[in-house]
């Protein structure tokens, strides 16, 4: 008997595939900076800013989309409200990350020494 992986199974994309943020955590680098070093804050900053970036991005396409939608010139609605739903999602996903990232500062703040 023989298992497939996941990766497989339905034509799933790797994950690696799906977001250039879990690629670029996925890298190895021999000469990277340890966890520890100030560089490794700066790409973790950079990681941040490009991933509001696109989620700006999204948001744009998603508000193009509704003009063209609304002002008629959209031939296919069905590119609006996919963008739409992508906007809605990646806006939640971004408002749980941040969630979890305030519960967590809060529960460093309350530790003690």
């Amino acid at each position: 008997m023989s298992i497939d992986a996941i990766g497989s199974v339905g034509g799933i994309a790797p994950l690696s595939a799906l977001s250039p943020l879990t690629a670029a955590m996925n890298t190895t680098d021999t000469n990277a900076p340890t966890a520890a070093g100030p560089a490794a804050g700066a790409n973790f900053g950079n990681m941040v800013a490009q991933g509001l970036q696109k989620l700006q991005d999204t948001q744009n396409t998603a508000d193009n989309l509704a003009v063209e939608a609304a002002t008629g010139r959209l031939t296919d609605v069905h590119d609006y409200i996919i963008a739409a739903t992508e906007a809605s999602l990646a806006t939640s996903l971004t408002v749980a990350v941040r969630n979890k990232a305030l519960d967590a500062f809060n529960e460093i703040m309350r530790m003690q020494a």
